[in-house]
């Protein structure tokens, strides 16, 4: 094993990506226990990760423009890197990746290369088949000479963090249900109707059932929306908690219902069941790792039906677009999942 003295992950955004990462910067780190990791991160994301053991967190804050750049710059001037993790497709993270010296820039192979990719890196991943994000993300690992095994994860969080999310939890002596309505996308964001019967439905299960997400006009108008239409009693924490406090609470609940969005990962990292809503991406790609049997899959049918004995030749990145694709995930399908969950996990 090639030793290491100092290791660079460079993955900015988006919220459930850098938590599938966190699983694999872990195990480099079990691997290299001798080697400073440092961590170029966007700056949401480096809040729910502060604290993350062993590793230095160097912010870059893509809203402050080209200082940003002269910024990082300046903080690593002077260091030169065994290894550079380029585990970022977009442009801006190539160039973010100029500002890092390295003897060993490590990026994707030439099939998932895009955005001038191949020009800021001086070695390839392997190539895989169809893979997971997490398991592309694994690929990087590997090349640092990291045997494969099945992820775990360590987000630290703060007392006061756990403290305010035992505090909402408190106040029921009954199991919790996290529901996150909303995604970065409204398109992704399920019926509000259908999101109040689940509610209903767990409510009648002996569930509490808390509304948690982001304080976007989005967000809280689609919480408002399902919580007119609830017929049981439900708890709207939307927009009133940080990352680490959603991040304790999810931690500390029952099981999640989300879509395809960045808490349903930190329900993963959290370890606490998951059940994840899906139209528009692949959830064999991007779905709850692990807990992809959990998954109210509507994008597998809508895609047979859009392209049929050719669905499998589509690509694996594919997205599928239009307002009305979450419309084909029913109550009951999640229903059922729930009961799935509920049974398996003995809640």
């Amino acid at each position: 094993m090639v030793s290491l003295g100092s290791i660079c992950i460079l993955r900015l955004s988006a919220i459930g990506d850098t938590c599938n990462a966190v699983s694999v910067v872990q195990a480099i780190q079990a691997r290299h226990p001798a080697a400073r990791i440092t961590w170029v991160i966007g700056k949401a994301e480096a809040t729910l990760l502060q604290g993350l053991p062993g590793v230095e967190l160097v912010v870059f804050d893509k809203n402050v423009g080209f200082s940003a750049y002269r910024k990082l710059r300046k903080q690593l001037a002077g260091r030169t890197f065994d290894a550079l993790l380029v585990m970022q497709l977009a442009l801006r993270a190539n160039l973010v990746s100029l500002c890092i010296s390295a003897k060993r820039r490590i990026g994707y192979d030439k099939a998932r290369s895009k955005e001038l990719h191949s020009l800021f890196i001086n070695e390839r991943i392997q190539p895989a088949r169809k893979p997971h994000v997490l398991d592309t993300f694994r690929q990087f690992s590997s090349a640092l000479d990291v045997p494969l095994a099945t992820p775990c994860w360590h987000i630290p969080v703060a007392r006061d963090d756990e403290n305010w999310a035992t505090n909402q939890l408190g106040q029921s002596r009954q199991r919790g249900l996290v529901i996150v309505p909303a995604a970065s996308a409204a398109e992704r964001n399920w019926l509000p109707e259908r999101y109040a019967a689940v509610a209903d439905y767990a409510c009648n299960n002996g569930f509490s059932v808390y509304l948690c997400g982001g304080p976007g006009a989005t967000e809280v108008a689609l919480a408002q929306a399902v919580s007119s239409h609830c017929k049981t009693p439900v708890r709207n924490l939307v927009g009133q908690s940080t990352l680490k406090q959603l991040f304790a609470l999810i931690k500390q609940a029952d099981m999640v219902i989300a879509p395809d969005t960045g808490p349903l990962h930190m329900a993963v990292a959290a370890g606490t069941p998951v059940i994840g809503l899906y139209a528009h991406s692949n959830p064999a790609r991007t779905g709850p790792y692990g807990q992809q049997q959990r998954v109210a899959d509507a994008y597998t049918p809508l895609l047979l039906k859009k392209f049929g004995d050719k669905a499998g030749q589509s690509p694996w990145g594919l997205r599928l677009k239009g307002d009305e694709l979450m419309t084909h995930i029913s109550t009951e399908q999640v229903c059922s999942l729930f009961d799935q969950v509920k049974e398996e996990n003995n809640l």
